[in-house]
């Protein structure tokens, strides 16, 4: 019986299935939970609504949650004749693994025999995985057939075209500051609290709202801009189709919000990883995810006070000061490694 345990117990600590199934899934998936419901109540008590209540108020609504999960679960998935009908199912299903596939690349720990990936180029990876999700909401806008369907994913477009260049520069910006690829190393470069955050404050503020882009967060909701073009590329999804397109939007910010924290908010800092499995694993991950909790409670702040950007006016924001500003923010970085302030 102890063999079995003991057996068990190694394939729940295989740093592979940990970080792709643990903490790339199921954590992600309880932060996102958990947000969805503070951006509701937070949003109506900012706007003096009432909110999630009548199911479970003693519990402030919290059931309301696996309310919704159990009506969009049975749900009926319509799939009309005139879609693509391959590239209309496979896409939000691909976009939902793109989400979660960057965290491979992230460090939750700097103790290497708890990578299950080598980290020298791991900013990079984390980069290249994580700018392919939006191009199978395209994808999903063209495999529908329908005209808002389009507009949605072209909408999509203009913004991947807008936003990837600003996030990218924006965390390679510690790359200038650190001469690594290394995320390992990018955050032993913070250690004594010399968060990046203090040290390059633009840099964070290009990469928070470039995630804000990238992620449809609000003021920059606009490729499902309901009221324009019904729900943008996902106009003809129905039932848990549509809520996985939506909720592959939140995932995608909660494994942006761990790269924002690894980059630049000294990661599993102040904690010092230590020996075993708890101390040296478990403990650093909490830390790492409760900042990107916080960050994630902070995004969603933004949709009780905020409005909708137009298309052109995001896209303005982001050519005529957000870009020059990062290619400002990384000379700063490039200036701080040349005179040694790192």
């Amino acid at each position: 019986m102890t063999g079995w345990v003991e057996a068990i117990i190694k394939i729940i600590e295989w740093p592979p299935l940990w970080q792709l199934v643990v903490l790339g899934l199921i954590a992600p998936l309880a932060v996102v939970i958990y947000i969805l419901w503070f951006e509701r109540k937070t949003a109506a008590r900012v706007q003096r609504r009432i909110g999630p209540y009548h199911v479970s108020p003693r519990i402030a609504g919290g059931l309301q949650l696996l309310a919704d999960l159990i009506r969009y679960s049975f749900q009926e998935v319509i799939i009309p004749k005139t879609v693509d009908k391959a590239a209309f199912i496979s896409a939000p299903l691909i976009a939902l693994i793109l989400s979660i596939l960057p965290v491979v690349a992230i460090p939750f720990t700097d103790v290497p025999k708890w990578f299950p990936l080598p980290m020298d180029y791991s900013l990079i990876l984390a980069l290249a995985l994580v700018t392919l999700s939006p191009l199978f909401i395209i994808v999903a806008g063209w495999a529908s057939n329908n005209k808002f369907a389009i507009i949605g994913g072209m909408r999509e477009a203009y913004l991947i075209v807008s936003y990837e260049i600003i996030a990218i520069l924006s965390f390679l910006a510690a790359t200038a500051m650190t001469g690594t690829y290394n995320l390992v190393d990018i955050v032993h470069a913070q250690t004594g609290w010399k968060w990046f955050i203090v040290l390059n404050p633009l840099a964070f503020f290009t990469a928070f709202v470039g995630v804000l882009l990238s992620t449809s967060g609000f003021p920059f909701e606009i490729a499902e801009s309901e009221h324009e073009v019904v729900a943008g590329a996902f106009t003809e999804y129905s039932g848990l189709m549509y809520g996985i397109n939506m909720g592959a939007a939140y995932l995608k910010r909660m494994i942006y919000s761990l790269l924002l924290t690894v980059v630049f908010l000294g990661g599993w800092y102040p904690l010092k990883p230590g020996e075993g499995f708890i101390w040296g694993y478990l403990a650093p991950s909490i830390v790492i995810f409760i900042k990107a909790t916080i960050l994630m409670m902070i995004f969603s702040f933004f949709r009780a006070v905020y409005g909708r950007y137009r298309l052109d006016q995001a896209i303005e924001i982001a050519w005529k000061i957000l870009f020059p500003l990062t290619v400002i923010a990384f000379g700063l970085g490039l200036l701080e490694a040349y005179y040694g302030i790192i």
